[in-house]
């Protein structure tokens, strides 16, 4: 099964396995990450579930929508890893995808 490394706010690392058809968002939240909110449930709405993508797996991850792109706007911890974990489907090329949940806005 494909693994996710998950950094929280304390620096702390997890690997943990992803099922088949899961965004990041959602490996994330069951796996008990109370840190990362995704208080919309992954609609694209509203920028809860913001992480930092390490740069190695950046050309693996599809492109920002627009969308996506405005909401993390209204964040004072984007930067150029930055992207809203709902909107990033896991698959099998992103086995050891490390993410950091982002500081709260």
């Amino acid at each position: 099964m494909p693994k996710l490394i998950v950094v929280n706010r304390a620096g702390e690392e997890t690997t943990v396995d992803v099922g088949d058809g899961l965004t990041v968002m959602e490996a994330i939240r069951d796996n008990g990450f109370d840190e990362l909110l995704a208080l919309c449930g992954g609609c694209c709405s509203c920028a809860t579930c913001h992480v930092h993508v390490d740069p190695a797996f950046a050309d693996k991850i599809p492109a920002m929508s627009e969308d996506e792109d405005d909401l993390l706007e209204s964040s004072d911890h984007r930067d150029e890893n930055s992207r809203l974990s709902c909107q990033i489907a896991f698959t099998p090329d992103l086995d050891g995808l490390k993410v950091t949940i982002a500081a709260e806005d």
